[in-house]
């Protein structure tokens, strides 16, 4: 038997939630590149890539391939299609792997100039032994860059009723799972145990008020999180299925409105390797 822990993704790989990871892409990929501002001909390794957008995103500002790895065949099979139908499918080498043991040949580890995670240690029971891989895969000044959440950072207003008490029942399944839905903050800590020397920290936009373009298409995406997450919510108790609807209702209400705002944050921490 592996001895692998298991990643505790409860999102699921359906076609909805593939199409939702889609837009959360577009939405954010380009604050996360202009952070990170790829050099020429960094070779990239993303850790848990999903549909590899990201990958091929940083892989066209290098101008070098990229290698990204996902446990998911649903979702490699469905990156490598959209990478082929943008004509990219030279940009990013994808693999099957765990973020625990990286598919990488032994004469591949130590070589990379940037390895990236985002919205993965938040679903790991180990963290540290992702980012001690990670930090593996780097060659001597190569840089770790960890990208995740701190669901501390989340809210509506005007608050939407119900919204914020699912989002904090969303937030239990995390612990429930063994997962920690606050491992932003710890990034730092995880990269310096790794020996990688911290170098800075960012704090991401994951927001917008009404008026902004991007402001309804993120509380879409929030309840299309909600939804895939419908079953582990509803088993912490903290919600009926009744209830459940009528805070999806709210939200879908409170994007419709002139007045609201969406505020929320993705902690960023960049290290070099000595």
């Amino acid at each position: 038997m592996s001895d692998l822990p298991e990643t505790r993704y409860l999102h699921g790989t359906h076609a909805e939630e593939q199409a939702r990871l889609q837009t959360l892409n577009a939405l954010i990929n380009s604050h996360t590149l202009a952070e990170i501002a790829p050099r020429p001909g960094e070779r990239l390794i993303d850790f848990g890539c999903g549909l590899g957008q990201f990958a091929r995103a940083f892989a066209r500002a290098a101008g070098a391939p990229a290698v990204a790895f996902d446990r998911s065949a649903t979702q490699l099979e469905l990156a490598r299609r959209l990478a082929e139908f943008d004509g990219e499918a030279a940009l990013v080498t994808f693999r099957e792997g765990d973020v625990h043991a990286p598919p990488l040949a032994p004469e591949e580890q130590g070589t990379f100039d940037v390895a990236y995670a985002r919205f993965v240690l938040e679903h790991v029971p180990d963290p540290q032994r992702v980012v001690t891989a990670m930090a593996a895969a780097l060659r001597v000044g190569g840089r770790l860059v960890l990208e995740d959440d701190d669901h501390e950072t989340f809210q509506l207003w005007p608050e939407p009723p119900g919204v914020m008490a699912l989002w904090r029942a969303y937030t239990r399944t995390y612990d429930r799972m063994g997962a920690d839905p606050y491992v932003g903050r710890r990034m730092v800590q995880l990269m310096s145990a790794a020996g990688v020397a911290p170098r800075r920290i960012a704090q991401l936009p994951f927001g917008a008020c009404s008026g902004d373009s991007t402001f309804v298409p993120l509380v879409v995406n929030l309840g299309g999180l909600f939804d895939s997450a419908r079953e582990a919510i509803l088993a912490t108790g903290a919600f009926d299925a009744r209830g459940f609807d009528a805070a999806q209702e709210a939200l879908t209400a409170f994007g419709e409105r002139d007045d609201a705002a969406f505020w929320y944050t993705r902690r960023y921490a960049e290290g070099v390797k000595g």
